[in-house]
């Protein structure tokens, strides 16, 4: 029998993917969106990626500050992605704003997919919930770790996810609740885009390309492909062993912006121009972050443990990274130049 899945937030960079795949695989697809009128959006970018029938994929307007919609959203629903995350049209004044609807909109929906009797929910945390706060380097960091919630440098939004991520696996544990639960926790994702919408992380290639740094500031990243994260979703969906558990999702290794920067020149000189030729001192930033709180986050970047395990996505999911981190970052250069985003 024919299983369907909803996918919050279906016009994402990651949601979009999802959809895409799940498609693919035979799933009949429900998606919701904020506004209705982005439908078109979704079907175009599928029809332009290969999709050609579209009676398996249903669209539901529903918000996350709000129970409208989708107790109809999960009517008969087996699996549900949590990938959506609150907007903010504006700055929020304090980080209690920007926190609350964050856990606020994940305890909706695992309140509301509890009565509809569906079977597991997959939740798109971040690696911010696991390894922002482990410091020590010849130690692998695994889906055991947690950040600590007051770990200096830590934007609001990582914050957000880590305290939503929490406030998701307190609410599975109640009495009442009959839920398998699973989350995905990714690194900085790249890739290609399906439609020209690109992750907030693709501003660190912008920022490189475009000329507006004066200075390269070399810090270890972990990085993975867009199309890798949506793979593992739809494994933590259907393997049995998944319930319960996190899974980092990283490609193999780290890769720096000092490496990436010379990637790009190797291998893409025409658009390499911008790429900064003078490197940031780390003495430099960790001095500045004394009294700089964007200097804050990147020392908490040069300080943290970047030697990410993925191993447990390989062994309990069977997953293998689609690409490298080269051919990762070759790939969203390449996807930012085929939509203009360059």
């Amino acid at each position: 029998m024919t299983k369907t899945v909803l996918v919050t937030g279906g016009t994402g960079f990651l949601g979009i993917q999802l959809i895409l795949q799940l498609l693919q695989q035979g799933y009949v697809v429900r998606t919701t969106m904020r506004s209705i009128k982005s439908k078109n959006k979704i079907i175009n970018t599928l029809q332009d990626n290969g999709i050609t029938k579209f009676d398996n994929l249903h669209f539901y307007e529903a918000d996350l500050a709000s129970d409208n919609n989708w107790e109809t959203a999960m009517m008969n629903v087996d699996y549900v992605f949590s990938v959506a995350s609150p907007v903010f049209f504006n700055k929020p004044d304090n980080e209690a704003d920007a926190i609350r609807p964050a856990v606020e909109g994940i305890v909706r929906i695992l309140r509301l997919a509890n009565k509809a009797h569906v079977r597991r929910v997959v939740m798109t945390s971040n690696f911010g919930a696991v390894g922002f706060s482990k410091k020590v380097h010849d130690v692998a960091t695994t889906e055991n770790d947690w950040t600590d919630e007051n770990q200096s440098g830590m934007s609001i939004y990582e914050k957000s996810k880590l305290l939503a991520e929490k406030a998701a696996w307190q609410y599975i544990e109640r009495p009442d609740v009959d839920l398998e639960f699973a989350t995905v926790n990714p690194v900085a994702i790249f890739g290609p885009s399906l439609n020209g919408h690109f992750s907030g992380s693709f501003d660190l290639l912008t920022n490189l390309l475009n000329g507006s740094e004066k200075f390269l500031v070399n810090i270890p990243l972990n990085i993975v492909d867009v199309r890798d994260v949506a793979d593992i979703h739809i494994r933590a969906m259907i393997t049995p062993e998944a319930n319960g558990q996190r899974f980092i999702a990283s490609a193999d290794g780290q890769i720096s912006m000092l490496e990436i920067a010379e990637l790009l020149k190797e291998k893409c000189p025409d658009i390499a121009e911008g790429i900064p030729s003078h490197q940031m001192p780390n003495w430099f930033i960790k001095m500045t972050a004394l009294f700089n709180n964007q200097a804050q986050e990147g020392k908490l970047f040069l300080d943290m443990n970047r030697n990410v395990s993925n191993q447990k996505a390989k062994s309990v999911l069977g997953w293998h990274p689609i690409a490298d981190n080269s051919k990762i970052i070759l790939d969203s250069v390449d996807s930012m130049t085929e939509h203009g985003a360059l």
